[in-house]
């Protein structure tokens, strides 16, 4: 792994290599914490109160807080994923299939291409990822905190403890859904077939030599036939198995997270499944205690402001 980390910075840098599709993780991240904590909290202390298991109402605090949030979080997902593929502008070592100036010019280039629902290529994918993971990394940081509360006999447990309970949640939670993660970066890479697959459709024949001119510096897409083709014709001569896009990577074909499971299997094994493991582990390790930890600290402070009577903090703010 620091190997990959070294050769990704050798070739492409820090801004474009290592921290490729920061910005619109940054920008998709900040509204979607929120609307999954407000979520996340309200669904599970509902719950708790109408005496429902403590395990079923955090899992489903996660995931149904994790579904709310996203409508925000899936479009800088898309970007990131592309971004962090392409790595730099007119990239020498890697062919992605991608090319964008900047996060700004791969927003206009995939609307213009690619139309809207592009921004929310593979969001299935991503829901089948991401409401598993939620769901298990909120029920076993509960529990952690659970046990840490016990083995330390206080309601504060300390940093040392904070930190450890989410980094478990978090990594464990992230290996445990690895093979979704695989599918879902495959899915929101490959390219879509809806913005292109309208030209057809309108009777504009293209020779071969227009459509390579017409594409020039844009996302390249899968082969076409010069006639329209319907739906039920595209499904019947569909493969059965992966193709090879330009980047070397196989292509799943499918929208299906467990047909792209099936596919990935039959491509390149468990080892497929779990590809990438090693930085997913670090990465939601990281974002786990990052996260879990503020977020602790921030519910103290509305939790100990929420004791205090309303003319007190009134009387505390102007004097």
């Amino acid at each position: 792994m620091s190997s990959t980390y070294a050769t990704i910075f050798r070739q492409e840098g820090l801004r474009r290599g290592l921290y490729g599709g920061v910005l619109p993780a940054f920008l998709g991240s900040f509204p979607g914490t929120v609307i999954f904590f407000g979520t996340y909290e309200y669904v599970k202390r509902h719950m708790i109160d109408r005496g429902i298991n403590l395990h079923v109402a955090y899992l489903t605090g996660g995931l149904v807080a994790d579904l709310a949030a996203s409508v925000v979080y899936v479009p800088s997902e898309v970007l990131k994923t592309r971004l962090q593929l392409q790595g730099r502008y007119n990239n020498p070592f890697f062919k992605s299939g991608y090319n964008y100036r900047s996060s700004f010019d791969a927003v206009r280039t995939i609307i213009r291409q690619e139309g809207p629902s592009a921004m929310f290529h593979g969001y299935k994918a991503t829901l089948s990822r991401d409401l598993p993971f939620s769901a298990l990394q909120f029920a076993f940081y509960e529990q952690a905190q659970q046990w840490s509360r016990d083995w330390s006999q206080s309601p504060e447990i300390g940093l040392p403890l904070e930190v450890l309970t989410a980094a478990s949640a978090g990594g464990v939670a992230g290996v445990i859904t690895c093979p979704l993660d695989v599918v879902k970066t495959r899915v929101q890479t490959q390219h879509n077939p809806s913005g292109s697959a309208a030209k057809p459709a309108l009777g504009q024949k293209m020779s071969v030599q227009a459509q390579r001119q017409g594409n020039a510096g844009a996302t390249p897409r899968p082969a076409r036939s010069a006639s329209p083709m319907s739906k039920a014709t595209l499904k019947s001569t569909a493969p059965t198995a992966p193709s090879v896009s330009k980047s070397g990577m196989p292509t799943l074909n499918t929208s299906s997270i467990l047909k792209g499971l099936k596919l990935l299997y039959q491509a390149e094994g468990i080892k497929g499944w779990f590809r990438g493991v090693g930085p997913r582990f670090v990465w939601t390790s990281v974002q786990s205690t990052t996260m879990l930890v503020l977020y602790q600290i921030i519910l103290r402070q509305f939790e100990g402001v929420s004791r205090v009577p309303l003319k007190d903090r009134v009387a505390n703010a102007f004097s």
